[in-house]
């Protein structure tokens, strides 16, 4: 019997360094720039000012990290009073004991609120179907940041999520500031429809899932906390046609085939599959260069393959056009980003 070849190891996800950025946003308002921050989270600090420059989310879950530990506030300086490590903890531990989702969300806001003075989370309803937890600010200030939404947005709905055993689909994510220019990076942070210019920002689900219970115990609870940062932050993988084109893509390279290739090993016409990746926000050539990218990026932090090869594992013509590529994904040449690693 011939054995089987191993898959590929997974590839970090990517993120645009905006997101990186946002995360200092609350630190370099009170003037304290947090370069020596992403050098400690291995992100090259130039990368900073290169428009489109990538990082692996890995890193981002690090700077969050080293964010917290390094000042004591869980919500990285963008209120006006600081959160200290456990305040989060705290938050958790009133949801645990909630019997429903609904139950939980009120649990929590109430231990937000007695936290923040800026910022409260509130549980909204729009008509019968939907339900949702919408920011509702009491301070100018923090409510003009738009990174202190997403960083909300984000972090609530992920515990959210991991309440009911990990699973609460958002229908739509509003948001009440004008959409930014990096927004085409919010598919995996938020993947669902967006609403810019809001009233207020908010995650929508359907209604009905309030009622779900809360199945998570004091085990799960500190197996949660152990590593918030991966937890709450870091985008999921994709699911549905997007999830199988990208596993089928991992699964061949170096070979990276064609979409009628992939099609037919997924067992759909490539007009079906073209549909179901248009319904999910996605195509065929936008998987294969995400995909590309992370390989590259992941390959550049963790080897010293020369580029040549690299080029011809990712599927490029030559060395040339490998470099052309990288530097439109992210911002900086190959080698520029393998020294600054």
């Amino acid at each position: 019997m011939t054995a089987r070849k191993p898959a590929p190891p997974a590839p970090a996800l990517t993120v645009g360094i905006e997101f990186a950025l946002n995360l200092l946003s609350g630190l370099r308002r009170r003037g304290i720039d947090g370069s020596e921050l992403l050098r400690e989270a291995g992100i090259p600090v130039e990368a900073q000012h290169q428009p489109g420059a990538r990082i692996a989310t890995l890193q981002l879950a690090q700077l969050l990290r080293a964010l917290i530990e390094r000042h004591d506030d869980e919500v990285l300086g963008m209120l006006s009073r600081p959160s200290k490590r456990g305040s989060f903890a705290l938050q958790v531990r009133a949801g645990i004991a909630a019997p429903t989702l609904e139950q939980a969300i009120r649990h929590i806001a109430h231990v937000f609120r007695l936290l923040h003075d800026d910022l409260s989370l509130v549980l909204v309803h729009e008509g019968q179907e939907l339900a949702g937890v919408a920011l509702d600010f009491h301070q100018a200030e923090a409510a003009s940041n738009p990174h202190l939404h997403e960083l909300v947005l984000r972090v609530y709905w992920r515990l959210f999520a991991w309440l009911v055993g990990g699973q609460l689909p958002v229908v739509r994510f509003d948001f009440a500031y004008a959409r930014p220019a990096y927004s085409e990076g919010y598919g995996p942070i938020f993947p669902a429809p967006w609403r810019f210019e809001a009233a207020r920002s908010a995650m929508w689900f359907q209604a009905e899932r309030l009622q779900l219970p809360v199945c998570r115990d004091e085990q799960a609870l500190r197996a949660f906390l152990a590593d918030v940062p991966v937890q709450v932050i870091l985008p999921r993988r994709d699911a549905g046609a997007s999830g199988r084109v990208r596993s089928h893509l991992q699964r061949t390279q170096p070979l990276w085939p064609d979409l009628e290739r992939t099609a037919q090993a997924l067992h759909l016409s490539p007009s079906t599959l073209q549909r179901r990746l248009a319904a999910e926000g996605s195509s065929f050539q936008a998987i294969k260069d995400q995909l590309r990218r992370e390989v590259a990026i992941y390959r550049l932090h963790t080897s010293d393959t020369p580029l040549a090869k690299l080029a011809v594992e990712l599927g490029f013509s030559d060395t040339a056009a490998f470099q052309r590529a990288f530097k439109h994904w992210t911002g900086l040449p190959p080698g520029g980003y393998r020294q600054g690693r």
